[in-house]
């Protein structure tokens, strides 16, 4: 079984609690489109969209470098690194009062599962191995 598809499951699922989470906030706020200026609706259109923007691509590479015969331990830590770092963003960015702490732990972890992953694919490329 790949290991990259507990990742892909935990996140689908998070990637819904933050859609959910958006939604009655709107329906709550009663704003229909946009943000109306109000400072809570606009991060969590942020916090849902940084989501929608950097997640997949990662995914994508994950599930590339378990194809390309990586251990699953590295898989693991990657797919970890990804969730963990998705989870501090949408915490940090969520406050009102932000810790920037967080949101730059989030997205430092993000991009260290994309550069890791990217790497491994390079070196999967340079060395012929195909999946």
């Amino acid at each position: 079984m790949r290991v990259v598809f507990l990742y892909a499951a935990l996140l689908s699922l998070l990637f819904v609690g933050l859609s959910v989470r958006t939604l009655s906030l709107r329906r709550r706020l009663r704003i229909a489109i946009g943000d109306s200026g109000n400072t809570a609706m606009l991060r969590a259109m942020r916090v849902h969209a940084n989501f929608a923007e950097y997640v997949p691509l990662a995914l994508l590479t994950l599930y590339f470098v378990e194809l390309s015969g990586a251990g699953r331990g590295l898989v693991h830590l990657l797919g970890l690194a990804l969730l963990a770092g998705r989870v501090l963003h949408a915490y940090g960015v969520s406050q009102p009062d932000e810790n920037y702490r967080f949101r730059v732990a989030g997205m430092a972890l993000t991009f260290a599962c994309l550069v890791a992953a990217g790497l491994r694919l390079l070196y999967a490329y340079g060395m012929g191995i195909a999946a």
